[in-house]
This record gives C-alpha cells, sequence and structure tokens, in this order.
C-alpha cells in the first residue's frame, strides 16, 4: 500500500530541506534502513534513511529545490500502484505555498529550463526555449533564515565545462561558507553574480548547457515570468577604481587638448587640488590621456614640484596640509546580516531589564591555582563560571525559560550556551547538561567547541538548544556590560573582568580582586526578584568556589 513520505525537520530552526541528491529515483525498490537522499538543512547535509520499503512511485522535488517540513518528500508504494488520490488528499491538507508542480500528480517533474519557459508574466510575450539544450542553475536556500547568497569564490569561469559533482563555486550564507556542487553537465555559459556580489534565494547562479546555447533567451524567458531578476548580460561599463563615471565629450578631458582645456575626470581634479598637486604634471592613463582617480593616486611628485603651498597676501605663508579622504565599503556577510536581524529582533521586541552584582573572586583565583596543578587541562575562570552558573540554575529553576509567545517553556535540562567571537561575528556553541559534568570536562570541551567555531565546523547539535547563555568579555579587559538576549532564550549573563581593587571586610578596607556580573532578562518571562535570586546564589557559589562541586 502507497505511503506518503514527508519532509521530517532535522533541526531546531529548520523550516524545509533542499535535496542535495537522490540516491533513489522513481521505479527503484527501497528498503527500510536504505539511504535515499541527501538533504540541506539550514546548518549541515544529512543523510535521509528510508522508513518505508517498496518501490518509489515519486518524487515530490528535483535535486537542488527545497521542500517544507510534513510537505511530500515522496510516495513509496507496491510498483504499479495507482497514488494519485493518495497524493491529492495530502497536498490538499498541505499548508499553502508548496510547490506547484506537486499538484500535478502524473507530470514529472519539470526541468529548470522548462520552468523557465512556463507561465509568463501576463504583460510579457511567451518566449519559446523548448530548443534551447540549456539549464538555468538557481541559488538554492542553504539555511532557514538565508535570504541571499554572497558568492565567496567561483571554482569554473564561463566556458569551462562543468560535471555533474563538480565543485562549482563557494557560497557564503548568514551560517557559513559552503561549497556548491554542479548537478549539471555540460559548459558554464553564463554567471549571475561576480565574487563578492550576491544572488537572492532562487535567483540566477549561473546557466549551464550545451557550448553556444542561446543562454539569452533561456534568461529573459526567466525574467518575463516574474522570477528573481538576474544580472545583466552585458558587463557594466567599467568605473575606474569605484570612481563616479566619466563626464562623456569635451568637459571630461585631461590632458592639454588644442584649445588648451585639459582632460581630467571631475574627481580626478578634486583630488589633486586637495593633495596640492598640479594635475597639468600628471599623466593621464585614460581615453585620449585623461587623467583618472588612479592616476592621481599613483602619482609621486618630485622634489622639484611645488607642494602646493598656499599663497598669502600677508607676511606669513601656512604650509598646505596634504592628506587624502579615503574610506571602505564592506559587504556585510550573511552571518552578519542574521546577528542584526535576530538580535534587533530580540531588543525591540523582548522587554530587558539588567541586574548587576559585585562578586569577589579572591577565593576563586586561590581554588584555580590548586586546581590547575592537578587538573589535566587548564581551567579557566570562564569555565569556573559556566560550572556556577549551571549550579545556581538548578537551585533558581525560574530563569532556566524559553518564551514561545503564546505559551512559555520551563526546561528541566540546562545547556549553557558559550558566546564565541569569529571572524565575520558571533557564534553560540553549547556545552549540554553542564551541571552534570566536572570542570576538566566542561574545560577540554569549550576549547573544543571555540576551535570548531573559529574553523567553521560546528554541527547542529553542537550550537541548537541552549537554555541560558553566557558572554565573557574579561578577558579583553572589560569591567562590565549589557548583553542581548539569545532568543529563545530568557537570560544571557554577561561577564566582566577582574580587577584588583580597595573592598571592605571584616570592616578593614583591604586589597580584593572583583568581578561584575550583568543578568539581562526577559521581563515577560523573569521577573527581578527572580534574577537578583539567581545573581544571589550565583554570588555565593563563586565566592566559596569549593561549593560548586558539591
Amino acid at each position: 500500500m502507497a505511503e506518503i513520505v514527508r519532509m521530517p525537520k532535522m533541526s531546531d530552526t529548520m523550516v524545509e530541506g533542499v535535496i542535495a541528491k537522490w540516491h533513489k529515483k522513481v521505479g527503484d525498490t527501497v528498503k527500510s534502513g536504505e539511504l535515499m537522499a541527501e538533504i540541506e538543512t539550514d546548518k549541515a547535509t544529512m543523510d535521509y534513511e528510508s522508513f518505508n520499503t517498496g518501490t518509489v512511485l515519486y518524487l515530490g522535488a528535483k535535486e537542488g529545490e527545497a521542500v517544507k517540513i510534513n510537505d511530500v518528500l515522496a510516495v513509496v508504494g507496491n510498483k504499479g500502484e495507482d497514488y494519485a488520490a493518495l497524493l491529492a488528499s495530502a497536498q490538499s491538507a498541505a499548508s499553502t505555498g508548496g510547490k506547484a508542480e506537486q499538484l500535478k500528480v502524473a507530470a514529472p517533474a519539470p526541468t529548470a529550463s522548462a520552468t523557465a519557459s512556463s507561465a509568463p508574466a501576463p504583460t510579457a510575450a511567451a518566449i519559446d526555449t523548448s530548443g534551447i539544450k540549456a539549464e538555468i542553475v538557481q541559488m538554492p536556500k542553504m539555511s532557514d533564515t538565508m535570504t541571499d547568497g554572497v558568492i565567496a569564490a567561483w571554482h569554473k569561469k564561463v566556458g569551462d565545462a562543468v560535471k555533474s559533482g563538480e565543485l562549482l563555486a563557494e557560497v557564503e550564507t548568514d551560517k557559513a561558507t559552503m561549497e556548491y556542487e554542479s548537478y549539471n553537465n555540460g559548459t558554464l555559459l553564463y554567471i549571475g553574480a561576480k565574487v563578492k556580489e550576491s544572488v537572492p534565494v532562487n535567483g540566477v547562479l549561473a546557466i549551464i548547457g550545451e557550448k553556444n546555447a542561446d543562454w539569452q533567451t533561456l534568461l529573459k524567458a526567466f525574467q518575463s515570468k516574474g522570477a528573481v531578476a538576474a544580472k545583466p548580460t552585458a558587463e557594466p561599463v567599467q568605473q575606474s577604481n569605484g570612481s563616479a563615471p566619466a563626464v562623456s565629450g569635451a568637459a571630461s578631458s585631461t590632458e592639454h587638448s588644442g584649445n588648451g582645456r585639459l582632460k581630467a575626470s571631475p574627481l580626478a581634479k578634486k583630488m589633486a587640488k586637495d593633495l596640492g598637486y598640479d594635475i597639468a604634471k600628471i599623466h593621464g592613463s585614460g581615453e585620449s590621456g585623461r587623467v583618472t582617480k588612479s592616476d592621481v593616486e599613483n602619482f609621486k611628485p618630485s622634489a622639484a614640484q611645488p607642494s602646493g603651498a598656499v599663497k598669502s597676501a600677508g607676511p606669513v605663508a601656512l604650509p598646505q596640509v596634504v592628506g587624502k579622504e579615503s574610506f571602505e565599503e564592506i559587504a556585510v556577510s550573511q552571518m552578519r546580516k542574521t546577528i542584526a536581524r535576530r538580535l534587533a529582533e530580540s531588543k525591540f521586541s523582548a522587554p530587558h531589564f539588567y541586574v548587576t552584582m559585585e562578586i569577589n573572586m579572591d577565593k576563586a583565583i586561590e581554588a584555580r591555582k590548586s586546581m590547575n596543578e592537578i587538573s589535566p587541562v587548564k581551567i579557566s575562570f570562564n569555565d569556573m563560571v559556566i560550572k556556577a552558573v549551571a549550579a545556581a540554575i538548578r537551585q533558581n529553576p525560574d530563569v532556566n525559560v524559553s518564551w514561545l509567545g503564546d505559551k512559555m517553556r520551563k526546561n528541566h535540562h540546562i545547556n549553557i550556551g558559550v558566546a564565541v567571537a569569529v571572524k565575520d561575528g558571533l557564534v553560540v556553541p553549547v556545552v549540554r547538561f553542564a551541571d552534570n559534568k566536572s570542570l576538566s570536562h566542561i574545560a577540554i570541551e569549550v576549547k573544543e567547541l571555540a576551535q570548531k567555531a573559529h574553523d567553521k565546523k560546528l554541527q547542529p547539535s553542537e550550537w541548537e538548544g541552549s537554555t541560558f547563555t553566557i558572554s565573557n568579555l574579561g578577558m579583553f579587559g572589560v569591567e562590565d556590560f549589557t548583553a542581548i538576549i539569545n532568543p529563545p532564550d530568557a537570560c544571557i549573563l554577561a561577564i566582566g573582568g577582574i580587577k584588583e581593587t580597595a573592598i571592605v571586610k571584616n570592616g578593614q578596607l583591604v586589597p580584593g580582586s572583583v568581578m561584575k556580573v550583568t543578568l539581562s532578562c526577559d521581563h515577560r518571562a523573569v521577573d527581578g526578584a527572580v534574577g537578583a535570586a539567581f545573581l544571589k546564589t550565583l554570588k555565593g557559589l563563586l565566592e566559596d568556589p569549593v561549593r560548586i562541586l558539591i
């Protein structure tokens, strides 16, 4: 009897999966436990093993296409079985927004070229692409939060032969830089974006097909049906070093022309003036000897050339201060875009309040020194804080909650997220069941997770599922700060550095080591008294560290 195979949820943030590779095709026999497909989630590419035994009757998507969670991934049943009614019933019950081609029960999944030629916009004439032996490669959705991908590197150039499985490009998503392998065979006819440029999800990444195929018509058809606009087929007019385009005609000249006019772009003239250069002495490399921005930047005035001293009518002439205004515009990485979006949502939707406390770390310093004499791995203050936080949560479980909108989740397990700074932003690997682990275990695990984060090798199970987060800037000399809550957690603890200062002890002013901590709480889930009670417990544990081990 035929059964619907639905897209499983393979990570806590996954909303859809992209078919990276099918290991079975329609008509193949599949057994329970056999590898059926490779599915790309927002975190990683994972193997999907079949839970069904029978014949593959239908596949819900082609390789490179996305299937939403619980939508139809495949149909498995008896060979020759009529599955049309079952599939139609499953699709009618599914949420809106599914693939239009899935509604065509008896029809095979269309090719990209067929998709490009079908359903043109009402205002555009239909374009016949039936004879074009080429396919449009669309930007896949590589994570649930991805809206576009930035081309980190191309491993093929226009005119190169491409085989299925070969590395075509490296695409930077909001999570990591991922390799994109081609699912097509043929010649690379068109590239939709240059390195460091972005392509929206489902936009044109490339076109692959037979050499000399009419890819321009295929691209035009794709654009005319209302798809995301691709890059123009013609390269834009290159401007010198990113400057404004030179003004055409006599007004854009730079060298001396017959009428004594100097040919130079307006930007080059302004730069030369600001730098105190005589633009007439600068050799122009542009058209007809036009002086460009780069000519001014590369110009080295001779010692004989006046430095551009300001002429003054008075007895004193001020020297010309030579300088150059400059700046650099940096494309925002996918990770940075996601950090901006998620933390903005947290900051402006969750009502934050903050509780700060000073902790005397004298005994913690002594305890750490003693522990490191026998520990198999060096224990840091951060490791001690993680262990103490986990122990304090166990005594104050009301801070170990998640706000879910119409309900609140009270977590009985303690998973501590540890914010780690990486090149492109911030990731939060998770120390699971931290209250049950020894300090040396935590120390080893945190070091391994931090290294994986820097190498972009974290797996989904290593960054998902935190119930409480810690952010430590003490190693940078920061005394205290406030952190933005990492949703869906309701609390995040900001750790400052340990500072030597004068403290009052037994009525006497004595030197001591103090660390400031600030707890940020989501007031929808955690009240002030709850946050204060947690910090009081944490303070007691760190000021008498032997209690952590009990």
